[in-house]
């Protein structure tokens, strides 16, 4: 690289440097043509990249990981995981890399991570390419997922790469540029635990207390306040996920990072019409990752990770599995806290009101709203014009509005903010019939949707003339949707 390029950004190598055992160094395959898609320059503003240096074609190159710094290590990481409840031992990044580590503005160090740069020693079959689509959605509904204030993994860019890869047709090849806290995954404490190498597990627990929660070095015993600190950071963002209708669809443990942060965007959408057994997923044939079922998950998840950390957690393995018990028993306290404070807040139900009357008209709306196969989104958006005395855009919703107008009467009584809705309940997500129609129109050179689309859900609150499409339903002959991960 140049001397410009090499002084535009300053890689560590940490990760690479210090686990030896869970990295095997690689490089990305080259891009015969790689072509920039879209660059966040915000993001990259955050992490003291220059957006014009990564516009060049040495940036591109740094981006797609062809060219990086000579201080940058890039490696593929090990890990293990369980994949719809199957143990498999080693898994690892089969197309993917992490290229080393940068300080964002906040402080805190954050990963550079590829995907799609091609085939490394854990790709298992698969041919290491992505695909515009796949890279564009994980673009999309992550930034989306950050302006919703959900903790996540971000997006830095989507490049082309010029190559045509063969799917069910041949498609055109890209790389995602990620940004994460940390690509930490429960399942990298499943891998470092069946080695049997109990100073490898430590020093992995030790990199994630430094990384994530330096508290937990000041307790009596750190790796005990580490697994609840993860129990309640993933109560906290599962909550989230079900208060906007996320469904992440590939809930593996190895895809659910230590962090708390929402990563890997493969098979996700967002739910239209409220349906608890909402699958989006076309390998969930049995419904394991539903919507509904996706607290339950996190608590197996957090389950195989406490079985990880066991010899950590104390010398007498009984006592250790006494104590993990314990902790993983306070997820569900802590995510049905998460789940009422933001139910009561998408209500607009003022600090103080009475739980259990609160609790009855959550259950109560969402019944009606499975009922009545009402959009999850619009509702809770036309809601906050009821609560200024515009009852009928939420009431024509339901085929049938007796129960809702008997519903509504008890919720006005409780004067809810209408202000304080809008706030928390968004006008736009990514609707995944507009979604498909951004990708569709990429694949085919026309990125136009795709940045319409991206502006409305990067400002997901603020209702704005000339984006009513954005806030529609999907049409009645959009059907049955299924996403899938792009391998």
């Amino acid at each position: 690289m140049s001397d410009t390029a090499k002084s535009a950004v300053t890689f560590d190598g940490r990760f690479a440097r210090e686990f030896a055992e869970l990295a095997i160094p690689w490089r990305a395959e080259d891009a015969p043509d790689p072509q920039l898609l879209v660059l966040n320059e915000p993001l990259a503003a955050d992490l003291g990249l220059d957006p014009a240096f990564l516009r060049s074609h040495e940036g591109l190159l740094l981006l797609i990981g062809n060219a990086v710094p000579a201080e940058a290590t890039p490696v593929a990481q090990a890990y293990a995981g369980h994949q719809f409840g199957w143990y498999a031992p080693r898994l690892g990044d089969g197309r993917a890399l992490l290229l080393g580590e940068i300080a964002h503005a906040d402080g805190q160090l954050r990963d550079i991570h590829l995907k799609g740069s091609g085939r490394t020693p854990f790709a298992r079959g698969g041919d290491g390419w992505a695909v515009v689509g796949p890279m564009l959605r994980e673009y999309l509904v992550s930034e989306a997922m950050h302006a919703l204030g959900i903790p996540t993994t971000r997006s830095l860019a989507v490049v082309a790469t010029g190559r045509q890869v063969q799917r069910e047709t041949l498609l055109p090849g890209a790389v995602l540029t990620r940004v994460a806290s940390s690509h930490l995954r429960i399942g990298s404490f499943q891998y470092a635990r069946a080695t049997g190498n109990v100073a490898l597990l430590r020093r992995l627990a030790d990199h994630a207390i430094t990384r994530h929660y330096p508290a937990a070095a000041e307790g009596e015993n750190p790796y005990a306040v580490l697994f609840q600190a993860v129990v309640a950071a993933q109560a906290s963002l599962v909550a989230r996920w079900m208060l906007v209708g996320f469904v992440h669809g590939v809930m593996n443990t190895d895809n659910m990072a230590i962090s708390g942060e929402t990563i890997d965007y493969g098979p996700c959408a967002f739910m239209e019409a409220f349906d608890p057994a909402a699958v989006y997923s076309s390998i969930d044939e049995g419904g394991r990752y539903a919507y509904r079922n996706q607290p339950l998950v996190a608590e197996w998840n957090l389950a195989r990770l406490a079985e990880s950390l066991l010899p950590l957690l104390h010398d007498d393995e009984e006592k250790a599995v006494e104590f993990a018990v314990e902790s993983l028993g306070g997820f569900r306290r802590q995510y049905s806290a998460a789940w009422s404070a933001g139910m009561s807040a998408k209500l607009g139900l003022q600090d103080g009101s009475d739980d259990d009357v609160a609790s009855g008209l959550v259950d109560e709306i969402l019944a009606l709203l499975q009922a009545g196969h009402v959009d999850y989104t619009s509702f809770f958006r036309r809601l906050g014009r009821a609560a200024r005395g515009q009852i009928e855009p939420a009431r024509s919703m339901f085929p049938e509005p007796s129960g809702f107008d008997g519903w509504v009467q008890r919720w006005r009584a409780l004067d809810p903010d209408a202000d304080a809705m809008d706030r928390v309940n968004p006008a736009y997500i990514p609707r995944n019939h507009l979604v498909e129609e951004a990708l569709d129109a990429a694949t085919a050179d026309d990125l136009a949707p795709f940045e319409r689309l991206l502006d409305a859900v990067t400002t997901p609150f603020a209702e704005r003339p000339g984006l009513e499409r954005y806030a529609a339903a999907a049409p009645e002959d959009f059907g049955t949707y299924r996403t899938f991960c792009g391998t």
